[in-house]
């Protein structure tokens, strides 16, 4: 089997004389992994970092081998980002909720898409921290558990929305969580408002508790299954608070 297309580094890891395991998010594919020789030397080192978008082939003889690739660079950004240490600790829990999250081969072109954008805006765009919590949503519609933000599970109401069920990812009203709020997770406003306004530090902290409380939930969908939420992610809300 031979295909060829782009991806963006996921993770990298040594193999034998000189050549690692490269993981990668491609758009037609989903996450896929193969050898590539020298890919622990000094000429690909510096190409096969996490968050570069790469062109590449992949082939192997078998659809189920785990096969071999070879990769051209088209986007540099690891090292663009080094120097901005939130950005950096959102490319590395990008990275790492893609590796934990999405099985081998299942593809997820939406989620290719938004990752590549963030990505982007990782480099530069003030307002990233708010397309970070934007695209754990679209991770998590992704996984099957989607959010309803759009009206009040309770009153059917549009606006007013203040609160998230931790149970039914449904939104809910302060008129509607009468008597039970405290047993709510809050809703942070820049989830909801139609302005491209970045978000408040506590809302960054209120956002990132409640999409880890669902990516935790993801991860663990029953006790024969738990995983934990990746250190990079935790790492990434302890810098906005948001301990989980």
């Amino acid at each position: 089997m031979d295909w060829q297309g782009e991806g963006i580094v996921l993770a990298t890891r040594p193999h034998g004389e000189g050549s690692a395991i490269l993981t990668v998010l491609t758009p037609d594919l989903g996450r896929l992994s193969g050898l590539i020789r020298g890919g622990s030397g000094r000429r690909l080192t510096p190409v096969l970092q996490p968050g570069n978008r790469l062109q590449l082939t992949w082939k192997a003889r078998l659809e189920t081998q785990l096969g071999t690739f070879t990769a051209d660079p088209l986007r540099a950004r690891a090292g663009l980002i080094m120097a901005d240490r939130q950005a950096l600790a959102a490319l590395s829990s990008i990275c790492a909720l893609l590796m934990a999250c999405l099985p081998e081969r299942e593809p997820h072109p939406s989620l290719f898409e938004a990752s590549e954008t963030l990505l982007e805006a990782l480099l530069g765009v003030q307002q990233w921290p708010l397309l970070y919590l934007k695209w754990e949503l679209g991770l998590l519609r992704e996984l099957g558990f989607g959010l309803d933000l759009s009206r009040c599970a309770v009153t059917g109401a549009t606006q007013g929305l203040a609160f998230v069920s931790p149970k039914s990812g449904r939104a809910v009203t302060w008129e509607g969580a009468q008597g039970w709020a405290a047993k709510l997770l809050p809703l942070p406003a820049c989830l909801t408002r139609s302005s491209a306004m970045a978000a408040s530090p506590q809302e960054m902290e209120e956002g990132l508790r409640l999409t880890g409380h669902f990516l935790a939930r993801a991860l663990s969908p029953d006790a024969a299954h738990r995983r934990e939420i990746p250190a990079a992610r935790q790492r990434l809300s302890g810098m906005f608070g948001a301990p989980l």
